[in-house]
């Protein structure tokens, strides 16, 4: 299926096909407790909107590239101390996104899904940006994690290199978990009751918050909880670009 990703693709591949839309997933490069590697948000992104594609494509015969994973994601304070963990701004994300939106536009793919795998990222007011400069584009965003609930699927889901995470990148590319060495993931939550109910939002201070960079214990990951969360989830991302391209949204 080289024709379906970018990173083994080649012009070979793709000369002759009409593609009817994009997928870009979208990471960020930052700690994930001890067990986890960088780039877990870029293999996650990629790896499920992959099946998506695949699906699709099977299911409905409407084609689809996934584009390079982009590693740079918005960081919360307390975490640029950390080595190599790295802050891309809204500039910069948005900058980004443009000048992709702007090559798709003038090969005629008019449709790009983000596939995003960074809880810190939120691309609502790029895309409604690009929307006044692109009025017949269309980006769409999606969290692969929430694309799905984690209570059938999980015993202790939490929000960062948890058993969610952990189980996922088992299922995907077992060679980079090693569960031997991974933190509990314990974490303080705001003192602040409102800020806890989400009343009001302010970015956490990851120094404050966690001690292995983790929140939620990983422990009881395992693959096989990966690969029914990871089925389910690229079923219904499936379902969204089969809808995307073969029905109207209005």
């Amino acid at each position: 299926m080289n024709k379906l990703d970018i990173l083994s693709a080649s012009y070979n591949d793709t000369q002759d096909l009409k593609y009817d839309y994009a997928v870009l997933p979208w990471g960020a490069t930052e700690p994930h407790n001890y067990h986890l590697p960088y780039l877990t948000d870029c293999y996650l992104a990629h790896d499920t909107a992959f099946d998506g594609v695949k699906k699709a494509y099977e299911q409905a015969d409407i084609l689809g590239m996934i584009l390079p994973p982009v590693p740079f994601g918005s960081q919360n304070p307390g975490q640029l101390n950390l080595p190599f963990c790295l802050h891309a701004s809204y500039e910069t994300q948005k900058a980004i996104l443009s000048d992709i939106v702007a090559s798709l536009y003038r090969q005629k793919i008019n449709k790009l899904i983000i596939v995003n795998g960074h809880g810190g990222n939120n691309f609502k007011n790029m895309i409604r940006d690009l929307a006044v400069d692109y009025p017949d584009f269309l980006i769409v965003a999606a969290d692969w994690f929430k694309v799905i609930p984690t209570k059938d699927y999980f015993d202790e889901p939490g929000d960062h290199a948890d058993e969610l995470e952990t189980s996922v990148l088992m299922h995907y590319r077992p060679d980079l978990v090693n569960l031997t060495v991974a933190g509990n993931g314990t974490y303080t939550p705001f003192k602040a009751k409102t800020l806890r109910e989400g009343i009001a939002w302010t970015p956490r201070n990851w120094s404050k918050v966690s001690q292995d960079t983790g929140i939620g214990n990983p422990h009881k990951s395992t693959a096989e909880k990966g690969r029914k969360y990871a089925e389910a989830v690229t079923d219904k991302l499936a379902e969204l670009f089969i809808e995307l391209l073969q029905e109207d949204i209005y």
